[in-house]
């Protein structure tokens, strides 16, 4: 090989380089503008507003709720307390609280039927004390839905169904218990399934705008199912071990060309 198609070889090797360099470069950048959270949010400075969307979680159908009453004569509120019910035929997993029927109604002792659905647990608790003043010395009444649980689907770190503890969960604070998305992951096609009064409803969620926090939709409801859906790019990690083993098999080949180039 003489001097001046070494010097083409070296150059056009050269120029290879810097082009795979510059489209990595490029195709970094037009892949983090889809990741970061809230990009609409002006990180500059403070930003207050106002919580308008907060709303109750509120009974439904199938829930399971416990109530626990205190009162001045308590042999009488203890009527209330440690309620189990044998959860259908498996008699061994018995069911603590109340489970409500498809009517929106349990059955509790001294007051018989009562309509729950559609309310907080807050105004439940209200409701029954009031109701109980006519059996009971000042009675105090706490009511907690027990069963309240939401599922995480799709390119999450662990997708699962998940079990909350207080009557509040936001579509953050969910998608947090699931370890957040994955890089691949569309922030900005998520969707939010919804069951209430027999209709299932499925409505687009966007990471990506800071509009989420003000939505009706950010503060969960039991049952709810969040579906994080997957990018192009997932694909390119299914199958990892073949596909590294081949960036290897290319990066070896281009070095053994490389070399052999400069040896000639």
């Amino acid at each position: 090989m003489n001097a001046k198609n070494s010097t083409c070889s070296t150059q056009n090797l050269k120029f290879f380089i810097l082009l795979l360099t510059v489209t990595a470069i490029f195709s970094s950048c037009a892949s983090y503008k889809k990741i970061p959270y809230f990009q609409d949010l002006d990180r500059s400075k403070v930003t207050t507003e106002d919580i308008t969307n907060m709303s109750s979680l509120t009974i439904q159908p199938e829930d399971q709720i416990s109530i626990s009453v205190t009162s001045l004569n308590q042999d009488a509120a203890n009527v209330f307390t440690n309620n189990i019910q044998n959860s259908g035929t498996n008699a061994e997993n018995p069911v603590y609280g109340y489970v409500v029927n498809s009517n929106g109604e349990v059955t509790l002792p001294l007051l018989g039927v009562v309509k729950v659905s559609g309310l907080s647990s807050t105004q439940l608790a209200v409701q029954l004390q009031q109701q109980l003043l006519s059996y009971l010395s000042k009675p105090n009444v706490s009511v907690k839905i027990v069963n309240f649980k939401v599922a995480v689907l799709g390119d999450v770190l662990r997708p699962n169904i998940y079990r909350s503890t207080s009557d509040r969960l936001t579509i953050t604070e969910a998608l947090s218990l699931a370890g957040d998305l994955n890089v691949t992951a569309k922030r900005d096609d998520i969707t939010l399934v919804r069951e209430i009064n027999g209709k299932r409803t499925y409505i687009p969620i966007d990471l990506t705008s800071k509009n989420l926090f003000q939505s009706p939709y950010f503060y969960m409801k039991s049952n709810d199912l969040l579906f994080v859906q997957p990018g192009k790019l997932k694909l390119a990690t299914v199958d990892t071990g073949y596909r590294n083993a081949s960036l290897i098999i290319s990066a070896l080949s281009l070095i053994a060309i490389a070399v052999s180039l400069f040896t000639n």
